[in-house]
């Protein structure tokens, strides 16, 4: 039955590729679908030659710009990075991202997190607050995150794994006076490039590549001091990109590649 079915999906940790390549019929399922089109649509897009972009950090194969923005006084600069990333592949780096079983194995800035609701295989609404950042307020998150794999329209082009994390409201999660509420809008998003093996070689995790855009909409909630904040996501971002990369090298080193 497709109870069991589900069930079973669910009970393998690691799930292959076609389970989440469906759409979900859960309450947020069209929410899901635009987010996701706008991202394959705008967020993909090369901000390297845009006035509006700055470069504020390149270290070998990655790029980070942000653009400034402020309303009222509150630090909305978007951030945009792109790495490149050798021996895993773009579906290895999105459920490694999504899934919080290790999250705590690579995130160091949250203080605690727990899912509030399992909507399907594929999407988890999760609750976390995060360490303070001196002199703001601690600040908490309520956010939807759901992993996709986007069949590429033509055959030349690789695949897209995706992994978005948006705000939203639950009443299981209400707004305390105890943390500020930040708004995000994230997305990871991978592609594998393959180079195929000489002869009839096996391909190796020595043949792949995988390609990296990582894109962050914040919204602190509240006022903080706008020259610590973008030193801290100057300095934050970078090292964390390199850091959760690395740890899925580590991760998926001498396992069979999931494509």
């Amino acid at each position: 039955s497709q109870t069991e079915k589900s069930r079973a999906h669910r009970a393998s940790p690691l799930p292959a590729g076609e389970t989440y390549s469906f759409v979900d019929t859960h309450r947020f399922a069209e929410k899901v679908e635009d987010m996701v089109k706008n991202h394959m649509t705008y967020s993909l897009q090369d901000v390297g030659g845009d006035a509006n972009w700055q470069l504020v950090v390149e270290e070998g194969e990655m790029k980070v710009y942000r653009r400034e923005v402020e309303e009222n006084g509150i630090v909305l600069d978007p951030l945009k990075a792109t790495h490149a990333v050798k021996g895993v592949t773009g579906h290895e780096v999105c459920l490694y991202f999504w899934d919080t079983d290790v999250r705590n194995d690579w995130e160091t800035t949250i203080e605690n997190f727990s899912v509030v609701e399992t909507l399907s295989d594929n999407a988890i609404i999760i609750y976390q607050t995060h360490k303070r950042v001196w002199p703001a307020s601690q600040r908490d998150v309520l956010y939807l995150s759901a992993i996709r794999k986007i069949m590429a329209s033509n055959e030349n082009d690789p695949d897209t794994w995706l992994v978005c994390n948006f705000s939203v409201d639950h009443d299981s999660a209400p707004v305390t006076s105890r943390c500020v509420r930040a708004k995000i809008n994230i997305a990871m998003i991978c592609q594998t490039l393959v180079s195929p093996p000489e002869g009839d070689k096996e391909i190796s995790r020595d043949n792949i590549l995988c390609k990296i855009t990582y894109v962050a909409n914040v919204n602190p909630g509240g006022w903080a001091p706008a020259s610590v904040l973008r030193a801290v996501a100057k300095r934050e971002y970078p090292k964390f990109l390199k850091r959760f990369t690395s740890y899925v090298q580590e991760k998926t080193a001498g396992k069979p590649i999931l494509f």
